[in-house]
């Protein structure tokens, strides 16, 4: 049996002490232990550290439940993200893990594929944790009854990367159109004027791609926030074209079956191996880049000399590759970072109106942008965001 010194006694280590124990051994009341173990309240610095220790020696373990029916929280969040697997959400849950962890709370990820059944059911099961609050990349950007549910029942809830319409609360996300348009700057800068666009563009924005186009040129998309971030990076890639004064060619806007870097892959490269192709080209996030990439390796392309490339989202293969690849970087770390300390200010109980973060991207010049010496707008051709 293991045992502790303390104050000239020895003292037994037990995993099935007490708070009553603990209470005893640092002679305090079990109530002021229990505020010292359970985390909550406020107790004198010195008797915390008594407190501690005794629980230390007699090596006393927390219930959880029994904390959590006194104070009514679990010290636990939950992440629904769509795909654990992509470094996108890698980063990001780095970020919350960061800022909950130095909190001591737990951490529950669940991974919803992009499926809005499977993110339900993640958020079910949330629930029956009885998690303190909940950060969602939601599937669905218009209904989403599951979380406006949430929202109804006063549990803590914050967006990531995507809104809903309507639901008000707390969210993170970056200006996804000024990033692309951006990028697409960078192409026209340089004296592209034929540039294509690689993305998913599954659902979400209510038209077929040629009405959304047509729309969008029009000035007629009337709500952007609830736009999935591919829809609103293909409206950055037209309003980059507008402002150049370039005209738009649809058959130049690869739209993807599925979010796969093989799909993406097999549907960029027709487009780069027709006799037409495109100068440059815009891949709207990092699993659409990596597909572009393989396409372009297996059409035998030069980057930049035959085609250039921008991609969104900062991978680290972009920098390894030769020769590296330009990109629009988001702050996944920082994103994930502000999610968590909104969540954890909910949890604490502010109330004061919910917040939109947005974040701009950084844009990465490396060298997948050839300049082929035009003149655009007045201004002369090179690498800029």
């Amino acid at each position: 049996m293991n045992r502790d010194l303390v104050e000239g006694r020895t003292v037994a280590k037990n995993p099935k002490a007490t708070i009553a124990d603990v209470a005893r051994l640092a002679g305090v009341s079990t109530a002021t232990a229990g505020r010292v173990l359970g985390r909550y309240g406020y107790t004198k610095e010195e008797t915390r550290s008594h407190v501690l220790e005794a629980a230390r020696k007699l090596g006393y373990r927390t219930n959880a439940l029994a904390r959590s029916l006194i104070t009514g929280k679990t010290r636990t969040i939950g992440v629904v993200a769509g795909d654990i697997q992509n470094p996108f959400y890698a980063s990001i849950l780095r970020g919350i893990a960061d800022v909950v962890e130095n909190r001591e709370f737990g951490l529950l990820i669940i991974n919803s594929d992009e499926s809005l059944e499977k993110e339900i059911r993640a958020v079910d099961l949330l629930r029956e944790k009885q998690v303190d609050g909940i950060i969602v990349s939601p599937c669905d950007t218009r209904n989403s009854r599951h979380l406006r549910d949430l929202h109804a029942e006063g549990l803590p809830l914050v967006l990531l990367d995507r809104t809903v319409a309507g639901l008000d609360v707390d969210r993170v996300a970056i200006n996804n159109i000024d990033a692309a348009e951006r990028a697409v700057a960078a192409l026209i800068g340089a004296g592209h004027r034929r540039i294509g666009l690689v993305g998913e563009l599954l659902e979400g924005a209510g038209d077929d791609l040629e009405a959304f186009v047509r729309r969008a040129l029009s000035g007629n998309v009337l709500s952007t926030d609830t736009l999935y971030p591919s829809w609103q990076r293909l409206l950055g890639y037209l309003r980059a074209h507008q402002r150049a004064g370039l005209d738009v060619d649809l058959s130049l806007i690869c739209r993807v079956g599925a979010y796969s870097a093989a799909q993406a892959g097999a549907a960029a490269l027709p487009l780069i191996s027709r006799a037409d192709r495109p100068t440059a080209v815009f891949a709207t996030d990092g699993t659409m880049s990596e597909g572009v990439v393989r396409a372009i390796a297996q059409s035998a392309l030069r980057v930049p000399g035959d085609l250039s490339i921008v991609c969104f989202d900062d991978l680290d293969w972009m920098d390894f590759v030769a020769p590296g690849i330009s990109t629009m970087a988001q702050p996944r770390l920082a994103m994930g970072e502000a999610a968590a300390i909104m969540l954890l200010e909910r949890i604490d109980g502010s109330d004061h109106p919910a917040r939109a973060i947005e974040m701009q991207a950084e844009f990465i010049s490396r060298g997948s942008i050839s300049t082929l010496g035009q003149i655009i707008g007045g201004q002369t051709s090179g690498e800029k965001p």
